[in-house]
């Protein structure tokens, strides 16, 4: 025990003192906020005025009001274009020429039969999605007050009959309601599935490298003359998981102080706290629990298989192309995680939460997602740690008699006797 715990301090040391671990610690947090704050504040700052002339080739008066409706809006300075049928092409060849001379930002064709159809041509040089789904928004109730003005409802009064509905969640945790918003739970659910499954594979792949690092530098050789090799196994699994808790220690305590200033945040974003929005995720002692037990289970499960994969390989290169197999045992039920956030109690979400391989990931998810039973949670729990139990001593048994061969990978039937060979 002594021994591993040498190795143990090593491996933390060593990694904590890097300048790769200061620069992820620092920008880590600083990246996830910028995912949120970034967008926000790009979109604010290109939200300026667009010049559209509308091209008016109805004989309704549609066009007029169409135009009236889009000049009234604040992104937008509409001009109207009445134009007969029999000039509409050379209309068209004059507003293409205004846009490429950047005088105007597009223009919009409009018919009769745009009430009718629904179909309206836009052609411009600046065409983005918030452009668009802000003039098609405009569009959608210009015609909408069209059809009911032909059918002889007064559009005003529609307009006025309208209500925002301010729909608000809540969270029930047993028979409980809690404070927090359904939006919140989800927020939370996709926050742990993204550092759970970050995590796991980010430090599994250190111990893959320093494994496959010291074999090449026959470093190894003389480690395990003073150490058994499940003792050096162990120290670099538990040393590295020690400097993966360690940053998710400092990351933890950076989004609380994030979450405490919350409110104050929305204001400087522009978002006002009690709009209906989503109520920033409340973190109970249980979740971070769960989260913490599930991530720990996972990284050894998935990090001694890497230490397997890292003795049987004789270069870095050779090592990243076997893990491919583990990474894809990793990377598999990630592809079935937005089903578990839509619909965390359904089977597909239970399934992947009690499977040991997917377990680690899916688990946190269901459980920040929603209520889950503790039978479930003991299973998923149960079945993880001998999971565990088995590729551990599988991997060892492997990583003991690996790291002292060299020369062409092993094949199946060669693992499968360095497993079986005794001692």
């Amino acid at each position: 025990m002594r021994k591993t715990w040498v190795v143990i301090r090593r491996e933390f040391v060593e990694r904590v003192r890097t300048r790769w671990f200061v620069i992820s610690t620092v920008l880590g947090p600083l990246v996830m906020v910028a995912f949120v704050v970034v967008p926000i504040m790009l979109a604010r700052r290109g939200a300026r005025e667009r010049s559209v002339v509308v091209m008016d080739v109805t004989t309704t008066g549609f066009g007029e009001r169409l135009t009236a409706a889009l000049d009234g809006t604040k992104s937008l300075r509409a001009t109207r274009a009445p134009t007969d049928p029999a000039h509409a092409t050379a209309t068209v060849d004059s507003l293409t020429q205004l846009v490429g001379a950047q005088a105007l930002d597009g223009f919009l064709i409009v018919t009769d039969a745009a009430a009718d159809s629904g179909k309206v041509e836009y052609r411009g040089s600046h065409v983005s999605l918030f452009d668009m789904q802000m003039l098609s928004t405009q569009l959608n109730d210009a015609i909408f007050a069209e059809r009911l003005r032909r059918e002889g409802v007064d559009p005003s009064l529609v307009q006025r009959a309208k209500v925002h509905v301010d729909l608000k969640t809540a969270r029930i945790t047993g028979a409980r309601t809690t404070g927090e918003s359904a939006e919140g739970a989800f927020v939370l659910a996709y926050a742990m599935w993204m550092l759970t499954y970050i995590g796991i594979l980010l430090y599994g792949i250190q111990v893959l490298g320093s494994v496959v690092e010291e074999k090449t530098s026959r470093i190894i050789e003389v480690l395990v003359s003073s150490l058994r090799p499940f003792e050096l196994m162990a120290g670099k699994i538990v040393g590295v998981g020690a400097v993966g808790l360690f940053q998710f220690l400092i990351w933890g305590v950076f989004a609380a102080l994030v979450l405490g200033q919350g409110r104050a945040m929305m204001w400087q974003l522009g978002i006002t706290p009690d709009s209906g929005g989503v109520t920033l995720p409340t973190i109970s002692i249980s979740t971070i629990a769960v989260f913490l037990a599930c991530f720990l289970l996972g990284y050894f499960l998935y990090a001694a298989m890497f230490a397997a994969v890292g003795a049987m390989t004789n270069s870095e290169s050779e090592a990243r192309q076997a893990a491919n197999v583990v990474v894809m045992l990793l990377v598999v039920p990630v592809l079935f995680m937005i089903g578990v956030l839509n619909d965390p109690s359904g089977t597909l979400a239970v399934r992947l939460s009690i499977i040991p391989f997917s377990a680690p990931i899916a688990m946190p998810v269901r459980w920040a997602a929603t209520e889950v039973p503790l039978g479930q949670l003991a299973l998923s729990l149960g079945l993880l740690v001998a999971t565990l139990v088995g590729i551990t001593w599988v991997a060892s048994r492997i990583y003991r008699v690996g790291i002292l061969m060299y020369g062409k990978r092993p094949t199946v039937a060669e693992l499968v006797r360095w497993v079986r060979m005794p001692g």
